[in-house]
């Protein structure tokens, strides 16, 4: 193998492994598809078959934008999804359902991959098809049902049925990156029983980050916390923030507000909250208030930082410390310097007089 070659090899497994770190796999075993945030990606749309006698056969009909399905353990449901291929040439498409998750970093309503395993509504689901080829501007309607297994727990079972593209986008460059996309239409399916709604917020912590020497810039902080659905049913949670100083006085004070995302059951999200014009040398007590729209709960955290200028202290500390090395070398000094020894005392002379004859 000539040097140039090697090269062009080592160069090949360096970015292979790379794009494995990143979550990308090389064109052997592809990556995850991309999933659409909407059910449709303007070449194809999933969506729930229209209703029967519906009068719009276009490929774009839809009158529901999700299923709502709701049922006890141990029934089969029911139901179609239209699949619409928007675009001018034929698509083959890989059908396939999975269960519903939450992304860790902002909450995003996310499915399974087709080789990941479903244990809950995506295993629950069969399709008549597993995969289709569709005409440009056409649309499919494919019969599905949902069988709700005995011992299925009450509440949410949320998933979703996907239109996987067979068609691989090749990427540039001498390793081949396979892209894989596609469109999912939500499945909200409710299990009969008892319901329990349950939210907590864990893991609150503040960063704060403020300019070297105070007044020159503004400070900021950082609010990271943790929300964990450990209910049995999906909610939307309301957040507010207020923060107040070592003596009480009030520093931030953020009514709640509604997320835009969807807390899925057992699922839990990170988020963070940033706070602009922080103090920059207080001790800061911030409280976080958590919410659901529904109005049934309300969960606190709190957590304390201290905003210093540590510039300022250091310099402040390393004044005060030479100071203080100073001092101690002076009465060092004063100790070992010598002192004058004593003088002896004389004897007083006796007086020179006349004895006695």
């Amino acid at each position: 193998m000539s040097a140039s070659a090697r090269a062009r090899t080592y160069a090949a497994l360096l970015t292979a492994v790379a794009l494995l770190g990143l979550g990308i796999a090389p064109a052997a075993s592809y990556a995850a598809p991309q999933i659409a945030p909407r059910a449709d990606n303007g070449r194809w749309s999933v969506f729930p078959a229209p209703a029967a006698g519906a009068k719009d056969k276009s490929p774009t009909a839809q009158d529901r934008p999700f299923f709502t399905l709701e049922g006890d353990p141990g029934t089969t449901l029911k139901d179609k999804v239209s699949i619409s291929n928007l675009s001018s040439a034929p698509m083959t498409f890989a059908l396939y359902a999975a269960d519903a998750y939450n992304t860790p970093r902002d909450g995003g309503f996310a499915v399974r991959g087709i080789d990941e395993k479903s244990t809950g509504t995506g295993s629950w689901v069969t399709l008549a098809k597993s995969s289709i080829t569709i005409p440009a501007r056409t649309r499919a309607d494919i019969p599905f049902t949902v069988t709700v297994p005995e011992g299925a727990s009450p509440g949410d079972h949320p998933g979703a049925i996907v239109a996987l593209d067979t068609h691989t986008d090749p990427s540039a460059g001498n390793v081949a990156i396979g892209v894989r996309r596609a469109v999912a239409a939500r499945i909200y399916l409710k299990v009969s029983g008892p319901t329990l709604a349950a939210l907590s917020v864990e893991h609150v912590t503040v960063s704060h980050g403020q300019p070297l020497i105070p007044g020159t810039d503004d400070s900021t902080a950082t609010i990271r916390y943790t929300l964990v659905n450990r209910g049995n049913v999906s909610l939307t949670p309301r957040v507010g923030f207020t923060a107040k100083g070592l003596f009480g006085r009030t520093l931030l004070d953020r009514k709640a507000r509604t997320l835009p995302l969807e807390l899925l059951p057992g699922q839990s999200v990170q988020l963070t909250e940033k706070w602009a014009s922080a103090p920059q040398f207080d001790r800061v007590s911030v409280r976080l208030t958590v919410t659901s729209s529904r109005g049934d709960l309300s969960e606190t955290a709190s957590a304390t930082f201290l905003a210093v200028p540590w510039l300022v202290v250091g310099v402040v500390l390393a004044l005060l410390g030479g100071l203080l090395a100073w001092l101690l070398l002076v009465r060092r000094l004063r100790r070992r310097r010598p002192r004058p020894e004593p003088q002896e005392e004389q004897p007083a002379a006796e007086p020179v007089g006349s004895g006695a004859a």
